[in-house]
């Protein structure tokens, strides 16, 4: 029995109506635009939809969490199990005092980053930088321009396997770069985000920023953002370039001409083709720059 005819003898409860799709294809869900089906895509409407739908998820069943779909390559055979997707739902932002605000895992980042602005806090123009929504930037400590998510967090709430939510500090959490370990099986809903007062900021901060990212980043085309995190002391994009790879190809993707960390798809490249794309790049790199580049996007389901 494959997964998805497993998938839909599941029985979810019609509560859950149009929130639950079968055999969503993935390529609709991220920023490259590829990936294979999912056996059950499930949207929640709020905290309290997004708890009952896990109480009635057997334990046996793989659970991915996704955002935006951006730092995520879904392979051509598809995600066996449900997929929770953020995109659109848990989207609360709200000033919790002078320097404080509460911020869902729905909102995107570069809403927060005009929102604190808005407000007059930073340092969080480097939110716009983000290409993805605060859970997926909590969960791998995104940056920008020299920013970085976990510098602001005071707590965060989380959901387990069971639909059983709670609060953490900060402090439960072990922080690097790109990198976050916690608990294991549990999600984040929502943070507590410290700023500092920055009256004098405005939007021009912010544009000139994204002007700067639209200059050196192939912005407007389909990307994942960046492929590798940057080796300590250097930038995987100037190794990659150095390795004579801009605009190398393999089917319909190519190292980005206009900065080296990024591959597109130029419209019609399978996830096999970025993923052999990332290991050509890999074995390049180690080869002449004897440097071994790591992937900073999650490389997720089955090979077709």
């Amino acid at each position: 029995m494959t997964g998805s005819a497993h998938m839909n003898t599941l029985k979810v409860s019609p509560e859950f109506g149009a929130r639950v799709l079968f055999d969503a294809p993935m390529s609709k869900y991220t920023s490259w635009h590829v990936g294979g089906p999912a056996d059950l895509l499930f949207t929640p409407r709020d905290v309290t939809d997004l708890s009952s739908f896990l109480r009635q998820l057997p334990p046996t069943i793989p659970l991915l969490w996704i955002g935006l779909g951006s730092n995520l390559l879904v392979r051509d055979g598809g995600v066996r199990g449900a997929v929770v997707s953020m995109n659109g739902a848990l989207q609360s932002l709200e000033r919790a005092s002078a320097t404080r605000i509460y911020a869902q895992a729905g909102v995107p980042c570069a809403k927060l980053a005009r929102q604190c602005v808005k407000w007059g806090l930073g340092p969080a123009e480097f939110f716009a930088g983000i290409p993805g929504t605060l859970g997926g930037a909590l969960a791998m400590n995104a940056g920008a321009w020299d920013g970085e998510t976990w510098r602001h967090v005071l707590e965060v709430d989380v959901i387990d396997r069971r639909g059983v939510r709670r609060t953490r500090p900060a402090s439960d959490y072990e922080i690097a770069y790109r990198q976050v370990r916690g608990p294991g099986e549990e999600w984040f809903i929502a943070a507590r985000l410290e700023f500092e007062r920055r009256p004098g900021v405005n939007h021009a901060a912010i544009q000139e920023l994204l002007e700067r990212r639209r200059a050196t980043q192939p912005i407007g085309e389909w990307s994942c953002g960046s492929v590798f995190t940057n080796p300590p002391g250097e930038h995987a994009g100037r190794l990659i370039e150095k390795s004579g790879l801009k605009g190398f190809r393999i089917g319909d993707a190519s190292v980005s001409e206009k900065h080296a960390n990024f591959i597109i798809n130029h419209g019609a490249a399978r996830a096999a083709d970025i993923e052999a794309l990332i290991a050509h790049v890999q074995r390049t790199v180690a080869e002449l720059q004897h440097v071994e580049l790591k992937t900073e996007v999650r490389i997720v389901g089955d090979a077709a």
